[in-house]
């Protein structure tokens, strides 16, 4: 007689956002796997319609609170792409600086309050927090310096107001960046020792053969600028974004889930993603240390994304590093532009992966359609293939066991839930 088991996690713990799992086996055989994101859809691109083109980088900023700034920059740099604006390499050095603080923020409240948990046998940042107070500390600064360089330059570290089409509304002055250099000279110091700490962590056996997907750029480790690459050579402009992916809808979940368009495959997005695609981009104190503590390349092991997330952090505190101490205020601070009909697309490097946006303007610069594709909607269907694999390898386990070592699992992907949960096709039928 055959034995069927369903283990419900009602409400995932440690992610950002709500979200349940449905999993069930039958004679400790997968049947199916279910990452039910259940928060109601936000309709943003729907109300951005009719708006004028300036309010759209601080409307897509709410989009997230953690990661507002990856909103910002691919919003203007889609609206500058309809408009043809050609930005100036200081502007463009300035966006990067800013990109730099929340790759900062957010991975930092990832590996050090969301995800180290895991590794070291605690429920929360705060139990483990009492047995590593030091280690926790530590997160707790490498973190407060990228939330400064947001204020700084963003005007606030939450939903930043300084970001505007064609540049900033304001540069800051030489003696706002100034004061900022010894903390991110001692925030590179704490990213190394971080970085190395968990590295040292007992990681879980598990490789998948992944199509990894994310910017590529000759010159730099791809963060606001680039084509769209993959491991299986796939290279396109983000503009060909729509046509290369596609959004499906599932019954169980709020947020679209990406596949593969040719092939209907699932991809994955994120930091794994980027440094295998662009280890030998990144900066030579980050490079030299993703050697020393032995990061394969490729890695294929989800659950060693926290070393790959602790990585980025160190580089970009390099980054970032090295234009606070070599800032001069830009000639402008904005270019000029004139509001016209256009359509303009473009991808960035949230901390969490891939974020796509397109616009569409009428000729007086309001938006006629939009359309964005967060990283955890992309990653969604990974995610659920990630859990019916490795399944198997715990199925023997009790209930309980099996329910937290999916809920691992699925936060090595840093999920933005409430991000994801952004849009719904809905289709009507009418009867006559």
């Amino acid at each position: 007689m055959s034995q069927r088991r369903t283990i419900r996690v009602e409400a995932l713990t440690r992610v950002e956002g709500e979200a349940a799992l449905h999993l069930q086996l039958r004679d400790g055989a997968v049947e199916h796997v279910r990452l039910n994101i259940y928060e109601p859809p936000r309709l943003f691109e729907a109300f951005l319609r009719g708006r004028a083109l300036e309010d759209v980088p601080d409307i897509t900023a709410r989009i997230c609170g953690i990661c507002p700034v990856a909103y910002q920059m691919s919003s203007v740099h889609a609206l500058e792409a309809a408009l043809g604006i050609e930005m100036p390499e200081e502007l463009q050095v300035l966006r990067r600086l800013l990109y730099c603080g929340e790759w900062i923020e957010s991975h930092a409240l990832h590996v050090h309050m969301l995800h180290a948990p895991d590794f070291l046998g605690y429920d929360s940042a705060l139990a483990m927090a009492k047995e590593y107070p030091l280690e926790f500390q530590r997160g707790l600064e490498i973190r407060k310096y990228g939330n400064q360089l947001l204020e700084t330059l963003g005007g606030r570290a939450i939903h930043p107001v300084n970001v505007s089409v064609g540049g900033f509304h304001r540069a800051p002055r030489r003696d706002e960046i100034e004061p900022l250099v010894p903390s991110f000279q001692r925030g590179l110091e704490l990213a190394i020792a971080a970085t190395r700490w968990v590295a040292g962590f007992d990681f879980p056996t598990f490789e998948r053969p992944y199509d990894f997907v994310a910017l590529e750029h000759p010159d730099e480790y791809a963060m606001c600028a680039g084509f769209i690459s993959g491991s299986d050579g796939l290279h396109i402009a983000a503009a060909d974004f729509e046509q290369t992916f596609h959004e499906r809808q599932v019954p169980h979940s709020t947020a679209l889930q990406g596949v593969r368009r040719d092939t209907g495959r699932t991809y994955l997005v994120g930091p794994l993603a980027r440094l295998n695609l662009n280890r030998a981009q990144l900066a030579p104190l980050a490079r030299r240390l993703a050697d020393d503590v032995g990061l394969e390349h490729p890695c294929r092991n989800i659950f060693k994304s926290i070393v790959a997330r602790s990585i980025e952090i160190v580089h970009a505190y390099e980054v970032a590093l090295a234009v606070l101490q070599d800032y001069r205020p830009p000639k402008v601070s904005r270019v000029p532009y004139q509001r016209r009909a256009g359509e303009g697309a473009a991808a960035t490097e949230a901390p969490r992966g891939l974020l796509y946006h397109r616009y569409r303007m009428d000729d007086e610069g309001l938006i006629a359609a939009a359309n964005i594709v967060p990283p955890t909607s992309q990653n969604q269907s990974q995610i659920e293939d990630d859990l019916a694999q490795y399944l198997p390898s715990v199925v023997d386990s009790s209930n309980a066991e099996i329910a937290d070592a999916c809920e691992r699992l699925v936060r090595s992907y840093d999920p933005c839930i409430s991000c994801s949960a952004h849009f719904l096709k809905v289709t009507t039928v009418r009867q006559p």
